[in-house]
Protein backbone atom coordinates (compact mmCIF):
# COMPACT_ATOMS: atom_id res chain seq x y z
CA UNK A 1 0.00 0.00 0.00
CA UNK A 2 1.36 3.69 -0.40
CA UNK A 3 0.69 6.51 2.03
CA UNK A 4 -1.50 8.88 0.09
CA UNK A 5 -2.25 12.57 1.35
CA UNK A 6 -5.85 13.82 2.60
CA UNK A 7 -7.71 16.21 0.62
CA UNK A 8 -6.27 19.40 2.22
CA UNK A 9 -2.75 18.08 2.10
CA UNK A 10 -3.07 17.18 -1.96
CA UNK A 11 -4.61 20.42 -2.59
CA UNK A 12 -1.38 22.27 -0.99
CA UNK A 13 0.59 19.75 -3.53
CA UNK A 14 -1.28 20.55 -5.93
CA UNK A 15 -1.05 24.71 -6.34
CA UNK A 16 2.74 23.71 -5.79
CA UNK A 17 3.35 21.95 -8.68
CA UNK A 18 5.34 23.25 -11.60
CA UNK A 19 3.13 25.74 -14.12
CA UNK A 20 0.45 25.29 -12.02
CA UNK A 21 0.60 28.91 -10.49
CA UNK A 22 0.74 30.03 -14.08
CA UNK A 23 -1.89 28.42 -15.40
CA UNK A 24 -3.88 29.49 -12.43
CA UNK A 25 -3.35 32.65 -13.34
CA UNK A 26 -4.03 32.79 -16.75
CA UNK A 27 -7.49 31.01 -16.31
CA UNK A 28 -8.94 33.65 -13.46
CA UNK A 29 -12.53 33.63 -13.38
CA UNK A 30 -12.53 30.43 -15.54
CA UNK A 31 -14.33 27.44 -13.34
CA UNK A 32 -11.37 25.03 -13.90
CA UNK A 33 -10.03 21.96 -12.21
CA UNK A 34 -6.76 19.65 -12.10
CA UNK A 35 -8.03 16.41 -12.94
CA UNK A 36 -6.57 12.63 -14.08
CA UNK A 37 -3.33 11.59 -14.10
CA UNK A 38 -1.58 14.68 -13.04
CA UNK A 39 -3.66 14.70 -9.77
CA UNK A 40 -2.81 10.87 -9.50
CA UNK A 41 0.86 11.33 -9.61
CA UNK A 42 1.10 14.43 -7.20
CA UNK A 43 -0.78 12.12 -4.99
CA UNK A 44 2.02 9.61 -5.24
CA UNK A 45 4.93 12.08 -4.69
CA UNK A 46 6.06 11.87 -8.31
CA UNK A 47 7.15 14.44 -10.85
CA UNK A 48 4.55 15.89 -12.92
CA UNK A 49 5.72 17.50 -16.70
CA UNK A 50 2.01 16.93 -17.96
CA UNK A 51 -1.14 18.66 -16.77
CA UNK A 52 -4.33 17.79 -17.60
CA UNK A 53 -7.20 20.94 -17.31
CA UNK A 54 -11.02 20.43 -17.02
CA UNK A 55 -12.75 23.81 -18.35
CA UNK A 56 -16.51 24.46 -17.73
CA UNK A 57 -16.75 25.74 -21.71
CA UNK A 58 -15.06 25.47 -24.86
CA UNK A 59 -10.89 25.06 -24.46
CA UNK A 60 -10.10 26.33 -27.63
CA UNK A 61 -9.22 30.03 -25.75
CA UNK A 62 -8.01 28.81 -22.55
CA UNK A 63 -5.42 26.34 -24.35
CA UNK A 64 -3.98 29.49 -26.68
CA UNK A 65 -3.64 32.01 -23.18
CA UNK A 66 -2.39 29.13 -21.94
CA UNK A 67 0.25 28.69 -24.61
CA UNK A 68 0.73 32.34 -24.59
CA UNK A 69 1.61 32.69 -20.51
CA UNK A 70 3.72 29.78 -21.16
CA UNK A 71 5.07 30.20 -24.55
CA UNK A 72 3.96 27.10 -25.74
CA UNK A 73 1.87 25.99 -28.80
CA UNK A 74 -1.67 24.79 -28.83
CA UNK A 75 -3.56 22.64 -31.23
CA UNK A 76 -6.45 20.85 -31.08
CA UNK A 77 -6.33 17.40 -30.12
CA UNK A 78 -9.72 15.83 -31.39
CA UNK A 79 -12.55 16.98 -33.57
CA UNK A 80 -14.90 14.50 -31.57
CA UNK A 81 -14.57 15.40 -27.99
CA UNK A 82 -13.62 19.03 -27.23
CA UNK A 83 -9.91 18.79 -26.25
CA UNK A 84 -7.00 21.08 -26.95
CA UNK A 85 -3.14 20.80 -25.81
CA UNK A 86 -0.66 23.39 -24.94
CA UNK A 87 3.56 22.13 -25.63
CA UNK A 88 6.51 23.43 -24.95
CA UNK A 89 8.02 24.29 -27.82
CA UNK A 90 11.31 21.56 -26.77
CA UNK A 91 8.98 19.11 -25.53
CA UNK A 92 9.57 19.64 -21.96
CA UNK A 93 6.06 19.38 -20.50
CA UNK A 94 2.16 20.04 -21.86
CA UNK A 95 -0.98 20.89 -20.90
CA UNK A 96 -4.28 19.22 -21.47
CA UNK A 97 -6.99 21.73 -21.55
CA UNK A 98 -10.96 19.37 -22.26
CA UNK A 99 -14.22 20.60 -21.54
CA UNK A 100 -16.25 18.99 -19.02
CA UNK A 101 -18.17 15.92 -19.96
CA UNK A 102 -20.88 17.02 -17.64
CA UNK A 103 -22.89 19.89 -16.03
CA UNK A 104 -20.42 19.51 -13.44
CA UNK A 105 -17.23 18.65 -11.90
CA UNK A 106 -18.45 15.94 -10.17
CA UNK A 107 -20.69 14.32 -13.11
CA UNK A 108 -17.23 14.55 -15.33
CA UNK A 109 -15.39 12.67 -12.73
CA UNK A 110 -18.01 9.84 -12.79
CA UNK A 111 -17.64 9.25 -16.62
CA UNK A 112 -14.04 9.00 -15.72
CA UNK A 113 -12.10 5.59 -16.40
CA UNK A 114 -10.99 4.77 -12.56
CA UNK A 115 -11.59 5.72 -9.41
CA UNK A 116 -8.00 6.92 -8.93
CA UNK A 117 -7.91 9.25 -12.24
CA UNK A 118 -11.10 10.70 -10.73
CA UNK A 119 -9.59 13.27 -8.55
CA UNK A 120 -10.25 17.01 -9.05
CA UNK A 121 -8.20 19.83 -7.58
CA UNK A 122 -10.35 23.31 -8.30
CA UNK A 123 -7.53 26.03 -9.50
CA UNK A 124 -9.29 29.09 -7.90
CA UNK A 125 -8.97 27.70 -4.26
CA UNK A 126 -7.04 24.82 -4.13
CA UNK A 127 -10.62 22.85 -2.88
CA UNK A 128 -9.34 18.36 -3.73
CA UNK A 129 -12.65 16.76 -4.35
CA UNK A 130 -12.94 13.13 -4.19
CA UNK A 131 -16.82 11.94 -4.93
CA UNK A 132 -15.31 8.33 -6.17
CA UNK A 133 -13.07 7.21 -2.94
CA UNK A 134 -10.10 7.60 -5.45
CA UNK A 135 -7.33 8.12 -2.68
CA UNK A 136 -8.61 5.04 -1.06
CA UNK A 137 -8.31 3.10 -3.97
CA UNK A 138 -4.80 4.96 -4.90
CA UNK A 139 -3.16 4.34 -1.51
CA UNK A 140 -4.46 0.22 -1.92
CA UNK A 141 -3.27 0.27 -5.44
CA UNK A 142 -6.52 -0.78 -6.70
CA UNK A 143 -7.60 -0.31 -10.18
CA UNK A 144 -11.63 0.41 -9.81
CA UNK A 145 -14.26 1.38 -12.47
CA UNK A 146 -15.36 4.86 -12.13
CA UNK A 147 -19.45 2.59 -13.00
CA UNK A 148 -20.66 0.05 -14.82
CA UNK A 149 -20.57 1.88 -18.23
CA UNK A 150 -16.85 2.56 -17.60
CA UNK A 151 -15.98 0.05 -20.40
CA UNK A 152 -18.19 0.41 -22.65
CA UNK A 153 -17.84 3.60 -22.84
CA UNK A 154 -14.55 3.57 -23.76
CA UNK A 155 -13.27 -0.11 -24.34
CA UNK A 156 -9.43 1.13 -24.79
CA UNK A 157 -10.19 1.73 -21.26
CA UNK A 158 -9.33 -2.60 -21.05
CA UNK A 159 -5.57 -1.92 -22.26
CA UNK A 160 -5.64 1.55 -20.16
CA UNK A 161 -6.08 -1.24 -16.73
CA UNK A 162 -3.06 -3.68 -17.95
CA UNK A 163 -1.15 -0.68 -18.58
CA UNK A 164 -1.83 0.50 -15.27
CA UNK A 165 -0.71 -2.54 -13.95
CA UNK A 166 2.36 -2.78 -15.68
CA UNK A 167 3.07 0.83 -14.58
CA UNK A 168 2.39 1.28 -10.63
CA UNK A 169 2.00 -2.51 -9.59
CA UNK A 170 -1.51 -2.37 -8.69
CA UNK A 171 -4.39 -5.07 -8.91
CA UNK A 172 -7.44 -4.87 -10.80
CA UNK A 173 -10.19 -4.96 -8.19
CA UNK A 174 -12.46 -8.05 -8.38
CA UNK A 175 -15.85 -6.84 -9.35
CA UNK A 176 -13.93 -4.62 -12.51
CA UNK A 177 -11.98 -7.29 -13.32
CA UNK A 178 -15.68 -9.02 -14.29
CA UNK A 179 -16.70 -5.90 -15.80
CA UNK A 180 -13.62 -6.30 -18.07
CA UNK A 181 -14.22 -9.53 -18.61
CA UNK A 182 -17.37 -8.85 -20.08
CA UNK A 183 -16.64 -6.15 -21.99
CA UNK A 184 -13.44 -7.59 -23.75
CA UNK A 185 -15.13 -8.89 -26.93
CA UNK A 186 -15.39 -5.31 -27.76
CA UNK A 187 -11.55 -5.00 -27.13
CA UNK A 188 -10.70 -4.62 -30.76
CA UNK A 189 -13.63 -1.76 -31.61
CA UNK A 190 -11.23 1.51 -30.66
CA UNK A 191 -8.99 2.84 -33.15
CA UNK A 192 -5.23 0.57 -33.33
CA UNK A 193 -3.33 3.30 -33.18
CA UNK A 194 -4.96 3.78 -29.78
CA UNK A 195 -4.65 0.24 -28.32
CA UNK A 196 -0.87 0.22 -29.74
CA UNK A 197 -0.17 3.25 -27.90
CA UNK A 198 -1.24 1.40 -24.81
CA UNK A 199 0.31 -1.70 -25.53
CA UNK A 200 4.13 0.17 -25.90
CA UNK A 201 3.15 1.90 -22.77
CA UNK A 202 2.54 -1.29 -20.91
CA UNK A 203 5.37 -3.30 -22.57
CA UNK A 204 7.73 -0.68 -21.36
CA UNK A 205 7.04 -0.63 -18.01
CA UNK A 206 8.39 -1.49 -14.98
CA UNK A 207 6.73 -4.73 -14.64
CA UNK A 208 5.36 -5.71 -18.26
CA UNK A 209 4.83 -9.59 -16.64
CA UNK A 210 2.35 -8.25 -14.49
CA UNK A 211 0.55 -6.14 -16.98
CA UNK A 212 0.36 -9.03 -19.49
CA UNK A 213 -0.96 -11.44 -16.78
CA UNK A 214 -3.70 -8.56 -16.56
CA UNK A 215 -4.38 -8.89 -20.89
CA UNK A 216 -4.69 -12.69 -20.24
CA UNK A 217 -7.18 -11.97 -16.87
CA UNK A 218 -9.23 -9.77 -18.36
CA UNK A 219 -9.77 -11.60 -22.12
CA UNK A 220 -7.57 -9.14 -23.84
CA UNK A 221 -5.84 -11.79 -25.49
CA UNK A 222 -8.68 -13.96 -26.88
CA UNK A 223 -10.20 -10.72 -28.55
CA UNK A 224 -7.34 -8.35 -28.99
CA UNK A 225 -4.47 -10.15 -29.55
CA UNK A 226 -5.52 -13.50 -30.37
CA UNK A 227 -2.31 -14.54 -31.54
CA UNK A 228 -1.07 -14.67 -27.55
CA UNK A 229 -4.18 -15.91 -26.44
CA UNK A 230 -4.32 -19.41 -28.35
CA UNK A 231 -0.88 -19.85 -27.23
CA UNK A 232 -2.58 -21.98 -24.16
CA UNK A 233 -2.62 -25.50 -24.10
CA UNK A 234 -0.11 -25.59 -27.07
CA UNK A 235 2.16 -28.57 -26.21
CA UNK A 236 5.94 -29.09 -27.29
CA UNK A 237 8.31 -31.22 -27.49
CA UNK A 238 10.92 -32.32 -25.00
CA UNK A 239 13.02 -29.64 -25.56
CA UNK A 240 10.60 -27.59 -23.67
CA UNK A 241 8.74 -27.33 -19.90
CA UNK A 242 6.02 -25.46 -20.47
CA UNK A 243 3.51 -24.61 -23.36
CA UNK A 244 3.85 -22.36 -25.81
CA UNK A 245 2.06 -19.68 -23.79
CA UNK A 246 4.46 -20.33 -20.79
CA UNK A 247 7.32 -20.43 -22.67
CA UNK A 248 6.48 -17.39 -24.18
CA UNK A 249 5.88 -15.45 -21.16
CA UNK A 250 9.62 -16.70 -19.92
CA UNK A 251 10.83 -15.34 -23.14
CA UNK A 252 9.77 -12.24 -22.38
CA UNK A 253 11.16 -12.57 -18.67
CA UNK A 254 14.22 -13.31 -19.95
CA UNK A 255 14.37 -10.62 -21.81
CA UNK A 256 13.68 -8.41 -18.93
CA UNK A 257 16.78 -10.74 -17.48
CA UNK A 258 19.24 -9.74 -19.65
CA UNK A 259 17.75 -6.24 -19.50
CA UNK A 260 18.94 -6.34 -15.75
CA UNK A 261 22.14 -8.44 -16.12
CA UNK A 262 23.80 -7.18 -19.42
CA UNK A 263 27.15 -7.50 -18.22
CA UNK A 264 26.75 -11.45 -17.65
CA UNK A 265 25.29 -12.01 -21.52
CA UNK A 266 27.19 -9.33 -23.74
CA UNK A 267 30.48 -9.04 -22.01
CA UNK A 268 32.87 -6.11 -21.97
CA UNK A 269 30.29 -4.51 -24.88
CA UNK A 270 27.51 -4.12 -22.46
CA UNK A 271 27.40 0.11 -22.21
CA UNK A 272 27.55 -0.21 -25.56
CA UNK A 273 24.23 -2.66 -25.67
CA UNK A 274 22.66 -0.16 -23.10
CA UNK A 275 22.68 2.73 -25.03
CA UNK A 276 21.17 0.61 -28.09
CA UNK A 277 17.94 -0.42 -26.60
CA UNK A 278 17.46 2.78 -25.45
CA UNK A 279 17.43 4.44 -29.02
CA UNK A 280 14.07 5.34 -30.31
CA UNK A 281 12.77 2.74 -32.60
CA UNK A 282 9.04 3.42 -33.64
CA UNK A 283 5.97 4.11 -32.64
CA UNK A 284 6.85 5.75 -29.07
CA UNK A 285 8.77 2.46 -28.51
CA UNK A 286 12.57 2.38 -27.71
CA UNK A 287 14.66 -0.51 -29.39
CA UNK A 288 14.48 -2.19 -25.98
CA UNK A 289 10.62 -1.87 -25.77
CA UNK A 290 9.83 -3.36 -29.21
CA UNK A 291 12.52 -6.34 -28.38
CA UNK A 292 10.33 -6.91 -25.64
CA UNK A 293 7.46 -6.81 -27.83
CA UNK A 294 9.05 -9.42 -30.18
CA UNK A 295 9.39 -11.59 -27.26
CA UNK A 296 5.73 -11.72 -27.30
CA UNK A 297 5.08 -12.59 -30.45
CA UNK A 298 8.25 -14.61 -31.62
CA UNK A 299 6.01 -17.85 -31.67
CA UNK A 300 2.88 -16.59 -32.34
CA UNK A 301 2.21 -18.92 -35.38
CA UNK A 302 3.58 -22.30 -33.76
CA UNK A 303 -0.36 -23.12 -33.22
CA UNK A 304 -0.81 -23.15 -36.58
CA UNK A 305 2.56 -25.05 -37.53
CA UNK A 306 2.23 -27.98 -34.81
CA UNK A 307 2.36 -31.15 -36.11
CA UNK A 308 3.23 -34.70 -34.20
CA UNK A 309 3.88 -37.63 -35.99
CA UNK A 310 5.31 -41.24 -34.28
CA UNK A 311 5.69 -39.26 -30.21
CA UNK A 312 7.44 -36.34 -32.32
CA UNK A 313 6.16 -32.63 -32.22
CA UNK A 314 7.82 -29.89 -34.41
CA UNK A 315 6.31 -26.26 -35.76
CA UNK A 316 8.07 -26.42 -38.68
CA UNK A 317 7.59 -23.05 -40.59
CA UNK A 318 6.39 -21.43 -37.69
CA UNK A 319 9.40 -18.65 -37.85
CA UNK A 320 8.11 -17.87 -41.35
CA UNK A 321 4.69 -17.80 -40.95
CA UNK A 322 5.22 -15.78 -37.55
CA UNK A 323 6.47 -12.98 -39.39
CA UNK A 324 3.75 -12.94 -41.27
CA UNK A 325 1.10 -12.83 -38.65
CA UNK A 326 2.48 -10.57 -36.96
CA UNK A 327 2.27 -8.40 -40.13
CA UNK A 328 -0.80 -8.89 -40.39
CA UNK A 329 -1.58 -7.79 -36.81
CA UNK A 330 0.09 -5.07 -36.57
CA UNK A 331 -1.60 -3.28 -39.80
CA UNK A 332 -5.08 -3.75 -37.58
CA UNK A 333 -3.20 -1.88 -34.77
CA UNK A 334 -2.05 0.71 -37.18
CA UNK A 335 1.79 0.54 -36.24
CA UNK A 336 4.17 1.74 -38.59
CA UNK A 337 5.85 -0.09 -41.12
CA UNK A 338 9.22 0.16 -39.36
CA UNK A 339 7.68 -1.16 -35.86
CA UNK A 340 5.88 -4.18 -37.64
CA UNK A 341 8.92 -4.79 -40.15
CA UNK A 342 11.15 -4.96 -37.20
CA UNK A 343 9.08 -7.22 -35.30
CA UNK A 344 8.48 -9.71 -38.15
CA UNK A 345 12.32 -9.80 -38.74
CA UNK A 346 12.65 -10.59 -34.92
CA UNK A 347 10.40 -13.81 -35.59
CA UNK A 348 11.73 -14.37 -39.31
CA UNK A 349 14.96 -15.17 -37.57
CA UNK A 350 14.88 -15.97 -34.18
CA UNK A 351 16.03 -19.52 -35.04
CA UNK A 352 19.13 -19.32 -36.83
CA UNK A 353 21.63 -18.52 -34.28
CA UNK A 354 20.42 -21.65 -32.46
CA UNK A 355 21.36 -24.40 -35.33
CA UNK A 356 24.86 -22.32 -35.50
CA UNK A 357 25.57 -23.48 -32.14
CA UNK A 358 26.89 -27.13 -33.08
CA UNK A 359 29.13 -25.61 -36.03
CA UNK A 360 31.16 -23.71 -32.92
CA UNK A 361 33.88 -21.82 -33.14
CA UNK A 362 32.63 -19.84 -36.29
CA UNK A 363 34.75 -19.00 -39.27
CA UNK A 364 35.00 -15.55 -40.57
CA UNK A 365 32.30 -16.81 -43.40
CA UNK A 366 30.18 -17.76 -41.32
CA UNK A 367 29.93 -14.99 -39.22
CA UNK A 368 29.66 -12.86 -42.30
CA UNK A 369 26.10 -14.90 -43.38
CA UNK A 370 24.45 -14.53 -40.18
CA UNK A 371 25.17 -10.44 -39.71
CA UNK A 372 24.13 -10.20 -43.25
CA UNK A 373 21.09 -12.50 -43.21
CA UNK A 374 19.94 -10.71 -39.91
CA UNK A 375 20.79 -7.10 -40.98
CA UNK A 376 19.44 -4.59 -39.19
CA UNK A 377 18.44 -6.98 -35.99
CA UNK A 378 21.03 -8.61 -36.05
CA UNK A 379 22.12 -7.58 -32.07
CA UNK A 380 18.07 -7.33 -31.03
CA UNK A 381 17.84 -11.31 -32.45
CA UNK A 382 20.74 -12.73 -31.01
CA UNK A 383 19.18 -11.24 -27.53
CA UNK A 384 16.02 -12.62 -28.07
CA UNK A 385 17.77 -16.11 -29.09
CA UNK A 386 19.10 -16.09 -25.68
CA UNK A 387 16.21 -15.17 -23.81
CA UNK A 388 14.35 -18.56 -26.09
CA UNK A 389 17.29 -20.59 -24.92
CA UNK A 390 16.78 -19.95 -21.49
CA UNK A 391 13.33 -20.28 -21.90
CA UNK A 392 13.79 -24.21 -23.05
CA UNK A 393 14.64 -26.23 -19.68
CA UNK A 394 13.04 -29.14 -21.21
CA UNK A 395 14.79 -32.94 -20.94
CA UNK A 396 16.35 -32.91 -24.97
CA UNK A 397 19.87 -32.87 -25.54
CA UNK A 398 19.30 -29.23 -27.18
CA UNK A 399 18.03 -28.52 -23.61
CA UNK A 400 21.36 -29.77 -21.79
CA UNK A 401 23.34 -27.32 -19.54
CA UNK A 402 26.57 -27.46 -22.43
CA UNK A 403 23.68 -26.29 -25.29
CA UNK A 404 22.77 -23.73 -22.69
CA UNK A 405 26.10 -22.40 -21.75
CA UNK A 406 27.78 -23.06 -25.44
CA UNK A 407 24.70 -20.85 -27.11
CA UNK A 408 25.59 -18.29 -24.60
CA UNK A 409 29.03 -18.03 -25.30
CA UNK A 410 27.98 -18.04 -29.37
CA UNK A 411 25.55 -15.08 -28.70
CA UNK A 412 28.21 -12.90 -26.57
CA UNK A 413 30.66 -13.66 -29.52
CA UNK A 414 27.89 -12.29 -31.66
CA UNK A 415 26.94 -9.22 -29.84
CA UNK A 416 30.34 -7.92 -30.12
CA UNK A 417 30.43 -8.37 -34.45
CA UNK A 418 26.90 -7.30 -34.49
CA UNK A 419 27.53 -3.99 -32.48
CA UNK A 420 30.65 -3.57 -35.14
CA UNK A 421 28.57 -4.26 -38.04
CA UNK A 422 26.13 -1.32 -36.70
CA UNK A 423 28.66 1.00 -36.21
CA UNK A 424 30.67 0.66 -39.08
CA UNK A 425 28.39 -0.73 -41.67
CA UNK A 426 28.75 -3.91 -43.60
CA UNK A 427 31.73 -4.69 -45.51
CA UNK A 428 32.81 -1.50 -48.32
CA UNK A 429 33.56 -2.53 -51.64
CA UNK A 430 37.10 -2.08 -52.73
CA UNK A 431 35.71 -0.85 -56.76
CA UNK A 432 32.18 0.81 -57.47
CA UNK A 433 29.87 -1.72 -59.52
CA UNK A 434 30.54 -0.19 -62.69
CA UNK A 435 34.27 -0.12 -62.72
CA UNK A 436 34.07 -3.83 -61.53
CA UNK A 437 31.24 -4.61 -64.28
CA UNK A 438 34.18 -3.29 -66.99
CA UNK A 439 37.35 -5.40 -65.21
CA UNK A 440 34.79 -8.59 -65.59
CA UNK A 441 33.25 -7.61 -68.75
CA UNK A 442 30.15 -8.15 -67.53
CA UNK A 443 27.15 -6.21 -67.47
CA UNK A 444 25.23 -4.89 -64.43
CA UNK A 445 22.39 -7.17 -63.89
CA UNK A 446 21.71 -9.77 -61.35
CA UNK A 447 25.36 -11.45 -61.78
CA UNK A 448 26.69 -8.42 -60.75
CA UNK A 449 24.93 -8.35 -57.97
CA UNK A 450 26.00 -12.02 -56.86
CA UNK A 451 30.05 -10.99 -57.93
CA UNK A 452 29.38 -8.01 -55.38
CA UNK A 453 27.90 -9.88 -52.52
CA UNK A 454 30.47 -12.49 -52.77
CA UNK A 455 33.10 -9.72 -52.88
CA UNK A 456 31.77 -8.54 -49.53
CA UNK A 457 31.87 -11.99 -47.72
CA UNK A 458 35.43 -12.49 -49.06
CA UNK A 459 36.81 -8.74 -47.75
CA UNK A 460 34.79 -9.46 -44.35
CA UNK A 461 36.63 -13.06 -44.04
CA UNK A 462 39.96 -11.50 -44.41
CA UNK A 463 40.32 -13.05 -47.97
CA UNK A 464 40.88 -9.55 -50.20
CA UNK A 465 42.60 -6.82 -49.67
CA UNK A 466 42.95 -4.79 -52.22
CA UNK A 467 41.30 -3.96 -55.38
CA UNK A 468 43.43 -5.90 -57.36
CA UNK A 469 42.51 -9.17 -55.28
CA UNK A 470 38.93 -8.30 -55.85
CA UNK A 471 39.12 -8.64 -59.03
CA UNK A 472 41.12 -11.88 -59.41
CA UNK A 473 38.67 -13.35 -56.64
CA UNK A 474 35.72 -12.16 -58.75
CA UNK A 475 37.21 -13.40 -62.06
CA UNK A 476 37.47 -16.57 -60.10
CA UNK A 477 33.64 -17.07 -58.76
CA UNK A 478 32.80 -16.24 -62.39
CA UNK A 479 34.76 -19.24 -63.54
CA UNK A 480 34.04 -21.54 -60.62
CA UNK A 481 29.76 -20.94 -61.56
Amino acid sequence: MSEVPGLEELGRRAMAAPRVDRVRETLAGIPAWLVGGAVRDIALGREVNDLDIAVAGPPEAPARAIAKALDGVAFELSEEFPAWRVKDREDGWQVDVAELRAETIEGDLGLRDFTVGAIAVELEGGEALDPLGGLPDLGAGLIRACGPASFSDDPLRLMRAARLVAQFGWEIETETAGLARATSPHADDPAGERSLAELVLLIGARDPLAGLAAMDRIGLFDWLLPEIGDLHDVVQGPNHHLDVYGHTMEVVEGILRIESELEAFTGERADEVSEYLARPLADGATRGAALRLGALFHDCAKPQTRSEEGGFISFRGHDQLGAERIGDRFRRLKSSRKLSGYLADLARHHLILGFMVTSMPLDRRQIYAYLDHTDPVSIDVTLLTVADRLAARGTASIASQKMVADHLELARQMIGHALDWEQNGPPKQFLPGNELADALGIKPGPELGKVMDELAAARFAGEINDANEAVEHARGFLEAG
